[in-house]
């Protein structure tokens, strides 16, 4: 299995069909359920929002939105004309008062013809910083996926700009809104109570045995612009699994499994542990396992990010047996007073020396959101931690402050993951200067700071 892919659905009808025409939200939650608060511009009104890239993760987002917003959706754009049709109808189905959003193949049209007070962008890597620059650009503020661009000089610059504009950028690294989470960094971490944090070990071990994934390049399907989908990245052959998920297993378009996974469990200890950004990076891996086909990303990696009295390690391996069933990808906290586990799926605080563990689990919400249960890709264990982001996404709007996952902060956890993927080709530790944006004493790590655009786009 691929990414998360143990949750995926099958096929667009199953996509269309579990949401019935005409039942919104709001009729599905039934009498006894009253309709969530939703929270709108301090004026009254509602926002107007769009969304860049309706693929999975980009309606997941749009749907937690739609549901703590007081919003209308008015325009989508996507170069795939069969996912932003049905997105475009999906949308309509959630907002019968407002209709079908306009609907774009250019986002640079989308935003030059419309008055936006909120974008989404669920693209992949390689058009984040392009799309994000020009919605700020336009006035909008900005929730943007994670990482937040494809090499260090896309994140500074993504950073720039929003200072420039005083935009409100919320990144989606929703580990910082998980209930659970902020749980335990209050109960668990600043109580005391895990002690002093030494060692800290993240990962993700999805994946399991099997053989490298092989495709066969073929022709473009009709109504997908894949000139504009490569956009400033390389233009490889197209793999049909480029049009979907699979994009993630080429270098060339992300930055792999930890420019993936491995930004949001290095974003969380962050978070947890109040962290900035490391002084020396080191990585090591490669294909180990899963060779001889068309990804060309590490199925196994270690990152070692070091500060000065504590080590963050990620490792990754996407072949083996998980470790850890309940926590396949997560985080071990290694206190002087105990173990914390931590995961998208709950924690576990293990004393030394005693056989008490304090277990919290991730809760669901269905109550109050019914629909979620019948949503193809929604990913449950997710929903309330990104509804929780997305509320403090729109008080950061009403407020004009940061928000939880400012850009900033999203940019020191891609930068990192960045940076780690360098060190690992280039075989060495790498140390980075903050106050200068540059590696120190290593002009090769540093000409490798910044990608290369294909023509004709122009790097922000």
């Amino acid at each position: 299995m691929r990414r998360r892919d143990f949750l995926r659905t099958s096929g667009n009808a199953a996509l269309l069909s579990s949401v019935a025409v005409g039942l919104s939200a709001a009729q599905s939650r039934g009498a006894e359920s009253p309709e969530p608060t939703r929270l709108g511009p301090k004026g009254g009104g509602r926002y107007r929002v769009g969304l860049i890239g309706t693929g999975w993760y980009g309606k997941v987002d749009l749907f937690r939105l739609m549901q703590v917003g007081d919003v209308e959706v008015v325009g989508l754009c996507d170069v795939d004309d069969e996912a932003l049709n049905q997105a475009a109808e999906l949308v309509a189905q959630r907002q019968p008062e407002v209709g079908v959003p306009k609907k774009y193949k250019d986002y640079r049209q989308m935003l030059s013809e419309g008055k936006y007070d909120i974008i989404l962008i669920g693209t992949p890597d390689h058009w984040h910083a392009l799309t994000m620059i020009a919605a700020v650009e336009h006035g909008a503020d900005v929730y943007v996926q994670k990482p937040i661009g494809v090499d260090v000089e896309e994140c500074l610059a993504m950073t720039r700009v929003a200072r420039e504009h005083n935009a409100v950028v919320q990144v989606g690294l929703q580990r910082r809104s998980t209930p659970h989470l902020i749980k335990a960094k209050k109960e668990i971490i600043e109580s005391g109570a895990l002690g002093h944090v030494g060692q800290v070990e993240i990962y993700s071990y999805y994946g399991g045995p099997g053989k490298a994934f092989t495709q066969e390049p073929e022709t473009p399907p009709e109504g997908f612009d894949y000139e504009m989908w490569c956009g400033p990245a390389p233009k490889l052959p197209y793999y049909p699994c480029l049009r979907r998920r699979s994009w993630r297993q080429f270098m060339e378009y992300g930055n792999g499994t930890l420019g993936d996974m491995g930004v949001h469990m290095f974003d969380m200890a962050r978070w947890l542990l109040d962290l900035g950004y490391p002084k020396r990076i080191f990585s090591t891996g490669g294909q180990y396992v899963k060779r001889g086909g068309i990804s060309n990303c590490s199925d196994t990696q270690t990152v070692n990010f070091e500060y000065d009295d504590l080590m963050v390690t990620w490792n990754h391996r996407t072949w083996a047996e998980l470790p850890d069933r309940r926590h396949p990808w997560g985080g071990y906290f290694y206190g002087a007073n105990g173990l914390l586990k931590a995961s998208v799926f709950g924690y576990d605080f293990h004393r030394y020396y005693s056989d008490e563990v304090q277990s919290v689990d991730v809760q669901t919400q269905y109550e109050a959101y019914p629909e979620d249960q019948t949503e193809p890709g929604i990913e449950l264990h997710c929903a309330q931690a990104i509804r929780d982001h997305m509320t403090d996404f729109l008080t950061c709007i009403a407020e004009r402050k940061r928000p939880r996952s400012d850009i900033e902060q999203g940019a020191i956890s891609t930068i990192c993951c960045v940076l780690g993927n360098l060190s690992m080709k280039l075989g060495r530790a790498l140390e980075w200067d903050a106050q200068k944006n540059c590696v120190r004493n290593d002009e090769q790590a540093n000409a490798l700071l910044a990608r290369a655009y294909r023509e004709p786009w122009r790097r922000p």
